[in-house]
């Protein structure tokens, strides 16, 4: 497999060469108690008043962050509307926003996301690209894999005749830690079918950053 689309996923977690970590599942008092090994060991007491619950809402809101792992981006596009008096043109879904947390630092990394495809048997939900997004989002990511995967399942599930997907994201661990540059951005692509073409991938640019209504 490409390196660049590799999936910390839930298929990929429940192989025969995954990490015996990752096919049992810590209980819910054990994430507890990580945390608190956490606190402890950036200087902090756990058993003061405002750490005291601190462990229960972390593990609370890792669920939340990394519902991706429990979702099936395919399962989700799986309804197409075929009447759509022959449109054959590009349908594009731009601004869609997001966060997702950064699989080195687990550090969360910002932005938004930009779909365009040009349909081939009919059309799919707007909110359908959005959610899909969201699969991908809320897992441990970096950003190049988050982008091939939304373009890879598009393409996939659907057969268009073209995906273009741009994502772009300011990082956390870029501008937190390290280097520590407030503001900067990073874009990936990921382009199939059509969008191959130069001319269509100028088109879609060009439609992604013209001006909104």
């Amino acid at each position: 497999m490409n390196p660049v689309v590799k999936s910390l996923s839930v298929e990929r977690a429940l192989g025969p060469s995954a990490d015996k970590f990752l096919i049992k599942q810590p209980t819910q008092e054990q994430a507890e108690e990580a945390v608190r090994t956490l606190l402890l060991w950036a200087g902090d007491d756990p058993s003061r008043e405002g750490l005291q619950d601190t462990p229960r809402r972390v593990a609370k809101a890792y669920k939340e962050f990394y519902k991706g792992y429990q979702e099936d981006a395919a399962e989700i596009l799986d309804r197409v509307f075929e009447e759509v008096e022959g449109y054959r043109d590009m349908v594009l879904v731009r601004d869609i926003p997001f966060y997702s947390h950064c699989e080195h630092h687990m550090v969360p990394f910002v932005g938004k996301a930009h779909i365009g495809y040009y349909p081939a048997k009919g059309v799919v939900g707007l909110s359908k690209l959005a959610r899909v997004v969201d699969v991908y989002a809320r897992r441990l990511q970096t950003q190049e894999t988050m982008t091939a995967q939304i373009a890879d399942v598009i393409d996939r599930v659907l057969a268009p005749r073209g995906v273009a997907v741009l994502i772009e994201a300011e990082h956390m661990c870029m501008s937190m830690r390290g280097v520590q540059k407030q503001g900067s951005s990073t874009m990936t692509t990921r382009y199939t079918g059509l969008f191959n073409e130069p001319a269509e991938q100028v088109r879609f640019f060009t439609m992604v950053k013209s001006p909104g209504l």
